[in-house]
């Protein structure tokens, strides 16, 4: 029984090279080895088929008429191996959906859409980031998330959909800290769009005011105005039996709602899209209640 002979890659690289350049110098330079060790390889070469590939004589190194034939199956089979490897990677890649949401919406408004997503597509590689919604924009336009769902003050960026959040001034349920001089203010680190209104607002009305508790936590800054820190702005369905809702009658004007809007990158995979649908149905769902 004939032995079958195994074809190693990397010798088909180094014979293809040679060929190619028609030198083993200038072989050795394009594939990053010694001359010795691309003349090494390709007398392994011959060796395992048991004829010679190249003409050493002359000038410049050609093919025999049993390298030629070699050649074209070389060429072949490195081709394959270079389709195999980047077929591969890109379908790593599109078994990972990058999201970017905002705390608020990362919990219960979505989380139900999120989980049922990755039960039934266990192969695809779900990455969910919350945070500011300033922070979730960055990393949209910079590329590092395929979706992002955030606040922006209303037409100023158009997305796949968007819904309006209406937004309201709150205190403690048994608190009064607009009597307070100056009024303490409950709020998001520098960037939060919630954070420039309350600032600009008490402001333009020439009221003074500091920061009693600053937190990147959503549910830290609803527990902070419940127990009576101060005065926030947050959006209206956020409110508890613990909060006050503060109007014009209490000498604060109203806020312009706001706009929850999902962006998507121009080229999504399948899933990626099937995603989207999912996060636009549970928005509508959420911000209807």
């Amino acid at each position: 029984m004939t032995q079958l002979t195994t074809l190693d890659p990397v010798l088909l690289r180094s014979f293809v090279a040679v060929v190619d350049t028609g030198s083993f110098t200038r072989a050795a330079d394009s594939t990053h080895l010694t001359q010795s060790t691309v003349s090494q390889q390709v007398r392994k070469l011959e060796s395992q088929l048991g004829c010679e590939l190249l003409n050493r004589k002359g000038r410049y190194i050609t093919a025999t008429l049993e390298g030629e034939r070699v050649l074209n199956y070389a060429r072949r089979i490195l081709q394959l191996m270079q389709e195999a490897v980047a077929q591969t990677s890109l379908s790593i890649e599109q078994q990972k959906i990058r999201l970017g949401v905002p705390e608020d919406f990362a919990t219960h408004a979505i989380m139900p859409a999120l989980s049922a997503f990755a039960d039934q597509y266990p192969g695809i590689r779900l990455e969910v980031k919350s945070g500011l919604c300033s922070d979730i924009w960055r990393e949209f336009q910079r590329g590092e998330l395929d979706l992002a769902l955030v606040k922006q003050r209303p037409g100023s960026v158009p997305g796949l959909a968007s819904w309006p959040e209406p937004l309201c001034w709150i205190d403690g349920l048994d608190s009064n800290n607009l009597a307070s001089h100056p009024v303490p203010l409950v709020t998001f680190p520098i960037g939060g769009l919630y954070r420039g209104e309350m600032a600009h607002t008490f402001d333009r009305l020439g009221r003074s005011w500091r920061l009693a508790y600053v937190s990147t936590s959503l549910s830290g800054v609803c527990c902070a105005v419940e127990a009576g820190f101060g005065v926030s702005l947050l959006p209206r369905r956020l409110v508890t039996a613990n909060h006050r809702i503060l109007n014009e009658a209490d000498g604060l004007p109203e806020v312009p709602d706001l706009e929850l809007t999902l962006h998507a990158q121009d080229k999504l995979s399948a899933h990626c899209k099937l995603l989207a649908e999912r996060l636009i149905s549970a928005c509508n769902d959420t911000c209807r209640q």
